[in-house]
């Protein structure tokens, strides 16, 4: 990401380059593999060299981590060998010089580390519309906490309390994601699969993983768990079932493990928040982390206190982390005056036409340019096609807003298998998000004012009618809405309202153009995942390609 005088000028992930799912460039040893697409993307908007930067900061602080990680986890193997950190701290601090080697200057003075849930803190609160706010940042593990809560006020974020290891909210949904047959980064495949289950079913057995008291708000019993480990035999004896082997058939028993997952995370996160609204009682609050992807619980959550407002940025995760670090420079550390609200998730590149040509032609397809795509393509979905739609720069986060998008007919729920078995390549109880025009979402959805505009698909809602729109309509009858404003997203908004004066319903289905990797980023991601799909029409710019 990169700041000129407090307003954000570009963000993207290097992974959407690299084409590298949850790519980490920046901590291997090779120094010609930080994150450099990113970076010159970045500078390239800017129209700077590195060597006109005034100052850079990381979303990490390695000497916390030493500090901690020494006196805490050397001495048992559940958390790693000494040597093992020690590699990964040398590669860390070996970063600024990486980047003096590469880009032929120095950093000298300008590199700045900040502690990671700080970064998270300010990448939220910093660039939210909020004068004060409660801030909560949630995720696995920053330098050696697992949360943060605190407050801003102005340009100042204080700290209420951390929770540290191995009390981590976002470990516990990595390992059971694993022990459930997925990644640990599949969290929001668990999501997903938790509506099918019944919560009830395992959870006591999740009460002896996850305890309560006053001071320290939650525990983890890590003894049942076991972190950083491919230890599964107590979890496994404790709701008796074995590990899930990578594509072997889901059970209701996996279902209901995910469902109890999901509910004692959603009385942990109101754990968390009640606690920060007694120390600092303000309506407002800030989210950041990778646990606040969680859609359900967001929802469900902040409709237990007196919050009138919520602020999540759309790269609540990792990703956005350096933006967050450079707001805490800018605004904490500088104390200059906040003056940027992030609205616009739209911080990638874009291609002009002549680039979407060649590209077009270098692929050997036939296309042709229209007039009034919006109206052309709003009638493709009506007619029951599913369309890739690309145009204007690529969206920040890992949620595709509109601008990589698959988009397909709300109405029709057979769209869902075609979709998920026959394009994406992925599971059966994964949903697909409605886009709704903004002004229409509270005749659609059943909303809290307060919490309009979702344009960042944050959480999950009842929808007013889902017998119309199916194929939006998790089995659980909630929806993960985004919210699309004609001001952030002119093109896309013109489409759905497109569609909406052909069939009455101002919504489409929109779900992520990619399959099994990185949403694509240029024009050549997507002719490629085009012709490897069974998508129907591939729409970029006003340029039509289709599945011939």
């Amino acid at each position: 990401a990169i700041l000129k005088e407090g307003k954000l000028l570009a963000a993207v992930e290097e992974e959407r380059f690299n084409r590298k799912k949850h790519a980490k460039p920046a901590l291997v040893d090779n120094p010609d593999e930080l994150p450099s697409n990113a970076i010159e993307y970045c500078l390239k908007v800017a129209g700077i060299s590195l060597s006109k930067v005034d100052h850079i900061a990381y979303a990490f602080d390695p000497e916390r981590r030493k500090r901690y990680w020494a006196d805490q986890y050397f001495t048992t193997d559940s958390w790693g060998t000494p040597k093992g950190e020690k590699i990964f701290l040398e590669k860390l601090l070996s970063i600024p010089e990486k980047m003096e080697r590469v880009y032929s200057c120095l950093l000298k003075n300008k590199f700045h580390w900040v502690e990671h849930h700080l970064a998270h803190a300010s990448g939220t609160f910093f660039i939210s519309p909020f004068d004060k706010a409660i801030v909560i940042v949630i995720d696995g593990i920053g330098e050696n906490a697992t949360s943060w809560t605190g407050y801003g006020e102005e340009n100042k974020l204080t700290k209420i309390k951390e929770i540290a290891l191995p009390h981590s909210l976002g470990f516990m949904w990595e390992k059971l994601s694993e022990y459930l047959g997925f990644t640990e980064y599949d969290a929001g495949k668990v999501m997903g699969l938790s509506s099918y289950g019944d919560w009830k079913v395992y959870w006591k057995q999740f009460h002896k993983i996850i305890s309560f008291d006053e001071d320290d708000i939650f525990r983890v019993n890590n003894d049942i768990l076991r972190f950083r480990t491919n230890d599964f035999s107590k979890i496994e004896g404790l709701f008796g079932v074995k590990k899930r082997k990578e594509g072997s058939e889901i059970t209701g028993q996996h279902q209901h493990i995910a469902a109890a997952l999901q509910k004692i995370s959603q009385k942990v996160i109101l754990r968390i928040l009640k606690y920060a609204y007694d120390h600092y009682p303000c309506d407002k609050v800030c989210l950041s982390g990778g646990v606040i992807l969680n859609c359900v619980a967001n929802e469900e959550t902040f409709l237990k206190l007196p919050i009138s407002d919520v602020y999540i940025p759309p790269a609540a995760h990792d990703g956005g982390n350096a933006i967050g670090a450079a707001y805490y420079l800018w605004n904490q550390e500088f104390g200059e005056k906040r003056s940027f609200v992030f609205g616009n998730p739209y911080t990638g590149p874009e291609y002009n036409d002549k680039y979407v040509e060649n590209a077009l032609r270098e692929a050997g397809v036939k296309f042709e340019k229209l007039n009034d795509i919006e109206k052309y393509a709003a009638q493709l979905i009506a007619d029951g096609n599913i369309v890739a739609w690309f145009q204007g720069r690529l969206e920040l986060g890992p949620r595709a807003l509109g601008n990589r998008s698959i988009l397909a007919d709300p109405r029709r729920a057979d769209i869902c298998e075609k979709i998920n078995v026959k394009v994406k390549k992925r599971e059966y109880f994964r949903p697909f998000a409605p886009s709704v025009l903004e002004e229409k979402a509270l005749e659609w959805f059943y909303l809290r004012k307060e919490l309009l505009p979702d344009r960042f698909m944050l959480f999950a809602v009842t929808p007013v009618y889902p017998e119309k729109i199916p194929a939006v309509t998790h089995v659980d009858e909630t929806c993960r809405i985004q919210t699309v404003s004609k001001e952030t997203n002119p093109k896309y908004y013109k489409l759905i309202e497109e569609f909406g004066n052909i069939t009455g319903i101002p919504i489409v289905l929109n779900t992520s153009f990619n399959i099994q990797e990185p949403i694509v980023c240029s024009p050549d991601d997507a002719v490629k995942t085009f012709k490897k799909s069974k998508i129907d029409y591939l729409i970029i710019n006003d340029y039509v390609v289709q599945n011939r």
